[in-house]
């Protein structure tokens, strides 16, 4: 392990290379945005509250995340608290613009439970990053923003490697940010992106878990010879390992998972449970005994989530369970 101990509020490590440092858990605002199905109102309030008592102080957010709604909801929650306790991210590439007439039309085929009374306009250009800036720091109501993440460039690799990322190193060289970025769900353009500029953080979402260990193939090594920080992100792969034992209709990837999936994590389940441990638990873990994996960000839709995803970190897992998992053919060596 990088620690001794991963609990949120007693450890932190480097973050990217402009001294700001995080604790091994991050909450990611995506169900602050409605992800899959509206959080009432009287219940998503109490989601950054009950991280902050948790000791979490960094917080993901975007945008994308229910046109706009995650980051309003997320200014609304972070209001009072002290700003420089905490780290905030957010995302550039997509604009959030009012749509015309929406006609009633939801934003569910994005996945968000919103009305789509606002739209998305895909621009990673430099005009575009400074309007997205300037947008999210009026939804969050801040007045700075530590980190900015160039979000899901996969078909627009030339547009952002040639606009948004001078835009964002010109950003930080004049001390407006303090470190950039990328977030994907892939980790070979992650990796050029690492090679070919200056950023010194990214979030790989799916791709070094339990499940997917790819990024350790190009990514992580990477990151670790430039010394960039990795934000692990999308754990639980989409939900199949955020419960002891796969659920029926467990997805993975967005998908429904085969049932070789279904049966790996059983196998994963029978280990653990006769340690004493929990599939949720290794998975939360798993990433951050990588040297250059600095947190794992995990969402939630009310306060008892949080509160267990927090938890999860709070006892460390063994050695001999991880090279049990690795014997057995069930995970790679992380390092």
């Amino acid at each position: 392990m990088n620690e001794t101990t991963l609990t949120p509020g007693t450890a932190t490590r480097p973050f990217g290379r402009g001294g700001l440092r995080v604790g091994p858990v991050g909450f990611g605002a995506a169900g602050l945005g409605n992800l899959y199905a509206a959080v009432p109102d009287d219940v998503w309030p109490g989601c950054v509250p009950a991280a902050w008592e948790s000791g979490i102080r960094y917080f993901d957010v975007a945008p994308h995340y229910g046109l706009g709604l995650a980051e309003q909801r997320l200014g609304e929650s972070l209001a009072g608290l002290p700003r420089d306790e905490y780290v905030l991210s957010t995302k550039v590439g997509r604009i959030i613009v009012p749509r015309e007439n929406p006609e009633g039309a939801n934003d569910m085929a994005n996945l968000f439970d919103v009305p789509a009374d606002r739209e998305r306009v895909v621009d990673y250009s430099r005009d575009g990053v400074l309007r997205s800036v300037e947008g999210s720091l009026e939804r969050l109501g801040v007045d700075r923003i530590d980190v900015l993440f160039v979000h899901d460039p996969d078909a627009h690799y030339r547009e952002a490697l040639d606009g948004a990322f001078p835009a964002l190193d010109e950003l930080r060289s004049q001390g407006v940010i303090r470190s950039y970025g990328a977030g994907m769900n892939q980790s070979a353009m992650l990796t050029r992106f690492v090679e070919n500029t200056d950023l010194d953080i990214v979030m790989l979402a799916g791709r070094f878990s339990l499940l997917d260990q790819s990024g350790l193939a190009d990514l992580l090594p990477a990151a670790l010879a430039r010394g960039v920080s990795i934000a692990a992100a999308g754990v639980f792969n989409s939900g199949i390992l955020a419960t002891d034992r796969p659920t029926p209709g467990a997805h993975y990837d967005y998908a429904a998972a085969s049932g070789d999936l279904v049966a790996k994590v059983d196998a994963i389940a029978d280990i653990v449970e006769a340690h004493g441990f929990t599939v949720p638990e290794l998975a939360a873990q798993f990433p951050l005994r990588h040297p250059a994996v600095s947190t794992v960000v995990l969402g939630a839709r009310d306060a008892r989530q949080t509160e267990r995803n927090a938890g999860l970190l709070a006892r460390a897992i063994p050695d001999e369970i991880w090279s049990e998992l690795a014997e057995a053919g069930l995970i790679s060596r992380p390092s």
